[in-house]
């Protein structure tokens, strides 16, 4: 069905969403699927053991979300959801400084990957509204970022439990994704 709605107006767009575990992936999925208006309203969610699925619709374009995982044992898999991927969105907790080498050596490991080299890459640099929270720029440097090279990236403070950060973010990887279909 995918490929039916892209040949008449090209508007399914395939989003991954991943990072290490407790990073705030499917809060981020929920919150995203329930659209801005309801942004406030508390998401409750379980530890990702295989991935989540679903829908949000955001300026003409259908995004189908797929949230995986992010523990140790289940990043060996996260290659197998890379077909067709357009958009990446790569959730770090930017509070968990022990945590952002590994962020980082997973991130540029999926960038790598020969069937993620044209997706378009969000970071949400979540958990920023803690006060011993990396900024963007700091996140930036510590995962060097630079390193992407001339691969389309963003990187965006977010709080996935108020939603602040998150539509900014969206809107960036919707004009982006446009470009590519």
């Amino acid at each position: 069905m995918g490929n039916a709605l892209r040949i008449f107006g090209g508007r399914d767009v395939r989003l991954l969403v991943a990072g290490l575990d407790a990073a705030g992936k499917t809060t981020i999925l929920y919150k995203l699927k329930n659209g801005p208006k309801r942004a406030a309203n508390t998401v409750s969610t379980m530890p990702t053991i295989n991935f989540n699925v679903e829908t949000c619709r955001f300026k003409n374009l259908k995004f189908s979300i797929w949230d995986v995982g992010g523990q140790d044992s289940i990043r060996p898999l996260w290659r197998h959801y890379y077909t067709g991927t357009q958009g990446l969105i790569y959730v770090v907790d930017s509070n968990d400084r022990n945590r952002i080498q590994k962020a980082a050596e997973e991130l540029h490991a999926m960038a790598s990957n020969a069937e993620m080299r044209h997706a378009c890459i969000l970071i949400f640099a979540n958990k920023s509204d803690l006060p011993h929270a990396l900024s963007a720029n700091e996140l930036e440097k510590e995962m060097r970022l630079g390193l992407l090279g001339k691969r389309l990236w963003h990187i965006q403070e977010s709080c996935a439990t108020s939603g602040e950060g998150l539509w900014p973010g969206l809107q960036w990887l919707a004009e982006h994704v446009k470009d590519l279909q």
